[in-house]
């Protein structure tokens, strides 16, 4: 088994992420396996220095230890280009408002990708430059099986390839304000890179895994077996987010918590 934890460095690491990256920690060395660690680091607006190294001292601080050296997304451009060449694409001007003009409140319809792209600019032949560049679905099913497949835990799970035009979308693959790779093509790619066999992740990603192995399949990369945990809230119900700087592992730390404090925290 080789899991792996990949936090993006735009803020302090808070419980959810202590207990996401736990869960991988353990299970891979319960199963004698790897634990890996990747630095999502191409919010190239928000990502910091010194909250990667922020990182890597929280982790070491729960007694967690990884594999080196540590895969950062910035360093593996490269590969996102070579993946992004070989898919149906289309460059795509739209943003957020313009999306949301051109569907009527009925049809506003969302999918594990936010709202559900119209189509505005899928035959207008945009110029990349500044752009965002978004996956032909239409065209991507046609490359797909019928049936997509792969194991949430050791349940098979099964999903028709044309349920994708009409729940999924033109999903965005390469960031508008950037030009690098958006979350979906990176984290495809950057599995397959690590050789990860287990991912190991938060419940609130589980929509996700059916486009995530559409582009495994599309790119001719192995699927990994997924498991999603249980999401560490606040008093209120909401899932934990960066600006939860009072549930921060530094913050625990600085009050005198130890790493066993933080895993009874988090119900390990």
């Amino acid at each position: 088994m080789i899991t792996r934890f990949a936090p993006s460095p735009t803020g302090p690491l808070h419980l959810g992420h202590a207990f996401s990256a736990i869960t991988a920690h353990d299970a891979a060395k319960a199963a004698d396996g790897r634990f890996l660690l990747r630095i999502e680091d191409t919010d190239t607006t928000r990502a910091r220095p010194e909250w990667e190294a922020q990182i890597y001292d929280d982790l070491t601080w729960l007694g967690l230890s990884w594999e080196e050296p540590v895969l950062r997304q910035s360093d593996n451009v490269p590969a996102y280009e070579a993946a992004l060449a070989g898919l149906p694409t289309f460059a795509c001007t739209c943003n957020r408002a313009d999306i949301r003009a051109a569907l009527s409140a009925p049809q506003e319809n969302y999918g594990p990708d936010g709202l559900i792209y119209p189509g505005t600019c899928r035959n207008a032949g945009h110029p990349t430059q500044g752009a965002a560049v978004r996956l032909d679905m239409s065209a991507a099913v046609t490359a797909l099986p019928k049936e997509l497949q792969w194991f949430k835990d050791d349940t098979a799970q099964s999903y028709s390839s044309m349920r994708l035009i009409a729940e999924v979308g033109d999903i965005v693959l390469a960031r508008r304000d950037t030009g690098i790779a958006a979350y979906h093509l990176a984290v495809v790619v950057d599995d397959a890179a690590q050789g990860i066999t287990d991912v190991v992740r938060g419940a609130d990603l589980e929509d996700a895994t059916v486009i995530h192995v559409a582009l495994q399949h599309l790119l001719a990369l192995p699927t990994p077996r997924y498991h999603h945990h249980r999401l560490i809230r606040d008093d209120a119900g909401k899932r934990l987010a960066k600006r939860d700087d009072a549930r921060a592992i530094s913050k625990y730390r600085a009050d005198g918590a130890t790493p066993e404090d933080i895993r009874a925290l988090v119900g390990l």
